[in-house]
């Protein structure tokens, strides 16, 4: 009987696309799914006359693998993954290797890497980008768990993921839940750029009544210089999209957005952390804020705003609504590696940050030629702490800055909301200010509290406390961060 390289579990668009990836590259796959009658259709249709060997049940699945077997799963996050190892752990022996390239939370991830490891076994939890034509013809993948399971699971990765001047997007990110965990961050990146998008589109609808054909060339434009991706380029596309009578059907689209939770835990991430994650923070908000559309609706009819209209220079303004873009895309990314710099001290993560550059750069949904320019931040100094300390970052921040301010100033003045595009201007400006308020806020604490404080006239690491009001006493609060 003829064996399989790999296994996929799973054959919804993704899996299903992977699979025929996986195949088309030259590697045999086993394919099962819980749901009667999606394999045989499958063998039926796409799959047929190709090197695929159905399965019906995880048994029959694992049968028919070389060793040491590779089984990937293509499932909803959650308990069906953790369902599907406790099935699959009796089957498997020393040596095999358990495949997660869902969008799994990095602690789940952590979590059964440790449990597979302690039976024996291997296991990747691998984030795979670039929606189901990234899947079909190259995604950008991002894999971390069991150090060991590398070298086997290598080969087919490097042949299925998307490249970049002949490099893989794809390499080992570290232990653990890391892989998931650049996934998450590369998600929460995506929330954001999605997010200085649609502001920047809202801002030329409403701001300056520009039409769809008008925005498309603006974009069109933009996609020809440092803006250039993918994400820019569907915009591009979007706005020119017509139905059958002609009518533009961006306009027809209900203006309410989902979400799967992957910004969300970068944001709680974030939190937990103790980083500044401000702009992909207010990304996820502005999607909770567009669920609540009737409380909008209701509320556009009650609470009255500014009557200022825009009677200026339009292509001036357009101009300067593309430096917010792109000065706030520089915070987005800024914010996203910061967090993943202080998560890998946390987690004892060596991540390599030019390379996740990389792996960024084909086959994902943010992939832009902007990430070179980070790679080559990173390259020149791999301790970079923050990217907009980098020497080519400074420059564009200085050079667009001007027409960012003038962008969240006229929204403002005007009523046009943009949340990302003003959270990033805040943390440019609250990253270089040298001193902030939390010395007042620091008082505060010590008034209601006794929570103390460190004083300019002391070394660091030393804590005061006032008897503010001659009543409280010497007894302070202890010390530390939530």
């Amino acid at each position: 009987m003829a064996q399989a390289d790999i296994a996929m579990i799973g054959m919804a668009v993704m899996g299903e696309n992977l699979a025929l990836n996986m195949e088309d590259k030259g590697f045999s796959v086993a394919v099962y799914d819980i749901a009667e009658g999606v394999v045989d259709r499958f063998l039926a249709g796409r799959g047929a006359g190709r090197r695929f060997i159905g399965a019906h049940s995880l048994p029959e699945l694992v049968a028919a693998l070389k060793r040491p077997r590779k089984v990937m799963m293509m499932i909803r996050a959650g308990s069906p993954v953790d369902e599907t190892i406790d099935r699959l752990l009796p089957l498997l022996e020393p040596g095999d290797i358990i495949i997660d390239g869902g969008n799994s939370h990095f602690a789940d991830t952590a979590r059964r890497t440790a449990l597979v490891e302690s039976k024996g076994l291997l296991y990747v939890g691998t984030g795979v980008s670039g929606g189901e034509m990234g899947a079909l013809h190259g995604p950008s993948m991002m894999p971390g768990g069991s150090p060991a399971a590398w070298e086997q699971v290598r080969p087919i990765f490097h042949a299925i993921c998307a490249s970049t001047d002949g490099s893989p997007c794809c390499e080992w990110v570290g232990s653990g839940g890391a892989g998931h965990f650049v996934k998450m961050v590369h998600n929460g990146i995506e929330y954001g750029d999605m997010q200085l998008i649609c502001e920047s589109y809202q801002l030329m609808r409403d701001l300056l009544g520009m039409t769809n054909e008008e925005m498309h060339e603006v974009f069109r434009e933009w996609n020809e210089g440092e803006l250039n991706s993918y994400l820019i380029e569907i915009t591009r596309d979007i706005l020119a999209y017509r139905e059958e009578d002609g009518g533009a059907l961006v306009d027809r689209i209900l203006d309410t957005a989902g979400q799967k939770g992957t910004g969300k835990w970068a944001s709680i991430a974030a939190l937990d952390e103790g980083v500044a994650l401000t702009l992909i923070g207010e990304a996820v908000f502005a999607r909770c804020l567009s669920a609540a559309k009737e409380e909008r609706v209701r509320a556009s009819g009650l609470l009255r705003g500014p009557d200022v209209r825009f009677e200026g220079d339009r292509a001036a303004l357009v101009r300067d609504i593309r430096d917010a873009l792109y000065a706030s895309k520089i915070v987005s990314y800024a914010q996203g590696y910061a967090l993943m710099r202080t998560a890998a001290a946390t987690y004892g993560w060596d991540l390599n940050f030019g390379e996740i550059a990389l792996m960024w750069r084909g086959g994902c949904i943010i992939r832009s030629v902007f990430l070179g320019d980070i790679k080559r931040a990173f390259d020149a100094d791999p301790q970079l702490t923050n990217l907009m300390l980098d020497g080519h970052f400074r420059e564009v921040l200085q050079q667009a800055q001007g027409g960012w301010r003038r962008v969240c100033a006229r929204a403002m003045e005007c009523g046009v909301p943009v949340p990302a595009m003003s959270a990033a201007l805040s943390y440019y400006d609250g990253y270089r200010c040298a001193r902030l308020p939390a010395n007042l806020l620091q008082a505060q604490r010590d008034y209601f509290g006794a929570h103390t404080y460190e004083r300019l006239d002391a070394p660091r690491d030393k804590f005061f406390h006032t008897d503010w009001t001659g009543e409280g006493g010497g007894t302070a609060s202890s010390t530390y961060n939530a």
